[in-house]
């Protein structure tokens, strides 16, 4: 079985294999998204394909959707030409529960994957095009926190933001750049709304990524599209919070995948030492919280079970996660583990001392501290990392 538009339309194959398959025309989808995009995606690793291609996914299974997301990635252009291209943009998503079981689906919600080159005049002007349609509403990002960054410890701009500042918007090459020409396209096509949402696992993403723009954009100073950029009532900023342990590619899964009868699974290790594969592995649970200001409208994402709220409640939720309930937990296992040796998370929840620590850490003192952002208990969440994520022998979460 080959993952390919026309190696899965041999359905009897995959269902015999245990892997669930598409139930929308994925090539009307993603013919559909060329014409008329609404969600475009910068970053697209591993977290982006199973959490964000799934929630896509989610929303074309349901029928409240009928495009998928455009995926253009902004550093390792090794992962379209080995990972998405040669497999048709499409996605093996591999759950792993805590029970031993997997749940394998193939998502077909990533519709097209572009290179974020503006020396290449073919993928530039495509992303030119996808910008200066008035449909599209939200442009999102996982690039990390460090792809935000302009400046040094120093303060001073790095080398390579110095060049993109002096080249200008035609010659963008770092992600914030890039961005930004890309918003400037759509201020002299169109000038219409746009939400862009950082997705990115650091506290206060949204005013991360726009302090990032606007600084850019105010460096080319180009006539009015400094006010279109600084205007939140046509581009805003979102504040958001994910959470999601999603592991590199383990051999293991891909030996699984194979004996089940997909081909071609080894996980690839790219120019740029991104470790990747036609496959996803990752926990079962998920949260996606974020700020509910689209002015173009957006995607129904609370159906996928995105939970969508006000900027106040979003920073709760990631104070909560990161200072009481997730983090610290993590954080003590990952160090504890590389002093004693272990190679697994999980395995060190089977030291009773090591156990013991992080329920200390997440039960007594995080939780008559913790806070509470009403959406999301912390007492569930915290016996959910405690019992169900970080025992769980399946995942290859290392120290």
């Amino acid at each position: 079985m080959k993952l390919s538009i026309n190696g899965i339309k041999n359905t009897t194959d995959w269902e015999k294999a245990g892997i669930k398959l598409p139930s929308y025309d994925v090539e009307k989808v993603a013919e559909d998204t060329k014409k008329s995009p609404v969600w475009v995606h910068f970053g697209i690793g591993n977290i982006f394909r199973i959490f964000i291609g799934g929630i896509a996914d989610s929303l074309l299974e349901q029928g409240v959707s009928d495009k998928g997301i455009t995926c253009v990635e902004t550093f390792d252009f090794d992962v379209v030409d080995k990972i998405y291209k040669p497999f048709d943009n499409l996605v093996m998503a591999v759950t792993l529960k805590e029970d031993g079981n997997t749940e394998k689906k193939v998502l077909g919600s990533l519709t097209e994957a572009i290179k974020a080159q503006s020396y290449s005049q073919k993928e530039w002007e495509r992303l030119k095009e996808i910008f200066a349609d008035p449909g599209l509403q939200m442009v999102s990002f996982t690039i990390t926190e460090k792809g935000y960054a302009l400046k040094d410890s120093k303060g001073e701009f790095f080398s390579f933001i110095r060049e993109d500042i002096d080249n200008g918007p035609e010659k963008a090459t770092s992600a914030m750049a890039v961005t930004a020409a890309l918003l400037y396209e759509r201020f002299k096509a169109c000038k219409a709304p746009i939400a862009v949402v950082s997705m990115d696992n650091c506290s206060h993403n949204g005013e991360k990524l726009r302090n990032s723009i606007t600084e850019m954009v105010t460096e080319w100073n180009k006539k009015g599209f400094v006010d279109y950029v600084n205007n939140e009532e046509l581009v805003s900023f979102p504040w958001s919070m994910i959470d999601k342990i999603t592991p590199r590619p383990a051999d293991s899964v891909a030996k699984a995948l194979e004996e089940a009868g997909v081909e071609d699974m080894s996980p690839v290790i790219t120019s740029k030492k991104t470790y990747i594969a036609p496959f996803v592995n990752a926990e079962g649970p998920q949260y996606l919280v974020i700020e509910d200001r689209f002015p173009n409208g957006r995607p129904q994402l609370e159906k996928a079970g995105v939970f969508m709220t006000d900027r106040q409640t979003v920073n709760k939720v990631e104070r909560m996660k990161v200072t009481t309930c997730l983090n610290p937990l993590h954080t003590a296992l990952a160090v504890y583990g590389c002093l004693l040796g272990y190679n697994l998370i999980a395995d060190e929840m089977k030291d009773k001392e090591l156990s013991e620590l992080v329920r200390r850490i997440g039960l007594s003192e995080g939780m008559p501290v913790v806070i509470n952002p009403e959406i999301i208990s912390p007492q569930k969440f915290v016996d959910e990392v405690l019992n169900v994520r970080i025992p769980n022998p399946f995942m290859p979460d290392t120290p």
